[in-house]
């Protein structure tokens, strides 16, 4: 074999390495934006959006205990419903948040505070004063409301990353499917190629 034909072969077989370790490249870029954009809906989204229904369940049992002035659900049942919200606010806090996600959040801890306070002084005044816990609770549904809507919207925003990152792994695989057709056609060309 002539060292002209050789210089060719490895240029050839060089050529065909490069362009699918660039493809290749582009791919796995794509591929992690696909995973990030699934595990982001699953653990930012579907679980956030969880805990909020939870925690919104919980609120309404104790509106309702206010509404109906509850005494057994205020002296047996509120610590109890209080540490489970805790415990979800402490998880929901665990997923990635959006700017305007935290800034909701933190509007949410801070009337739940506030709404623990004020249960506080109406168990204290033998059920007699009810403060502001009705503004706060609509305040605190408002919160989560917010926060769900959020959940939607984001979630909607991953699915188009997603889909994106889809559609240009599979445009990139046309596109290399082809551009490896014309290589192997040169290639072929230039080794079957004798000058005169």
């Amino acid at each position: 074999m002539k060292l002209f034909n050789k210089i060719k072969w490895v240029l050839g077989i060089l050529m065909v390495f490069i362009l699918i370790l660039a493809t290749n490249l582009i791919d796995r870029n794509n591929f992690i934006r696909v995973k990030d954009s699934v595990v982001t809906i699953y653990e930012d989204r579907l679980i956030a959006s969880d805990l909020v229904f939870k925690i919104f369940k919980l609120v309404k049992k104790k509106e309702v205990a206010l509404k109906l002035s509850d005494t057994v659900f205020f002296n047996q049942e509120n610590d109890n419903t209080n540490e489970h919200i805790r415990d979800f606010i402490l998880m929901y806090e665990q997923t990635r948040l959006t700017p305007e996600e935290y800034t909701i959040f933190k509007y949410f801890k801070s009337n739940f505070k506030l709404l623990k306070d004020h249960e506080i002084t109406f168990i204290a005044s033998n059920f007699k004063n009810k403060g502001n816990q009705e503004d706060l609770i609509i305040s605190i549904n408002k919160n989560l409301d917010d926060l769900s809507k959020i959940q939607i919207t984001e979630g909607r925003r991953q699915m188009s990353i997603g889909k994106r990152a889809t559609s240009a792994v599979e445009l990139l695989t046309q596109i290399e499917i082809c551009l490896l057709i014309v290589l192997a056609i040169v290639i072929q060309i230039i080794v079957m190629y004798k000058p005169n």
